[in-house]
């Protein structure tokens, strides 16, 4: 199975910045999984932010737009958000995500999410 791990949470101001990293172990074929990263503030669902697929495509939730880059770096099997011109809106546990297909077999894995809180 894949296991995935984010780290780069914190507590900045807003205005700052953050960079999450997920890293994903035993995942020989990392480059070939669409990746996302979610955030779940308390009392809503989890809401996906940011994605990129395996051929580099990269969506936004338009409330991030302009302002967070997903990224990944296949020979690390390690995703990235970075996020700049941060709000407190954007206070929330952030995890990543994994979309695995294996033939016609479909499978989600998570990380332990990697708390993000923006305040002054």
């Amino acid at each position: 199975q894949v296991q995935l791990v984010e780290s780069g949470g914190g507590l900045v101001q807003p205005g700052g910045s953050l960079r999450l990293s997920c890293a994903a172990s035993r995942s020989r074929l990392f480059s070939m999984y669409d990746m996302g990263w979610y955030h779940q503030a308390p009392g809503k669902q989890r809401e996906l932010v940011a994605s990129i697929s395996s051929g580099g495509v990269t969506n936004y939730v338009d409330s991030v737009k302009g302002r967070f880059t997903i990224s990944r770096d296949n020979a690390k099997n390690t995703m990235y958000l970075q996020m700049n011109s941060l709000k407190p809106e954007d206070t929330a546990v952030y995890y990543c995500n994994a979309h695995v297909t294996w033939g016609t077999l479909t499978n989600d894995y998570w990380g332990q999410g990697t708390q993000v809180t923006v305040s002054s």
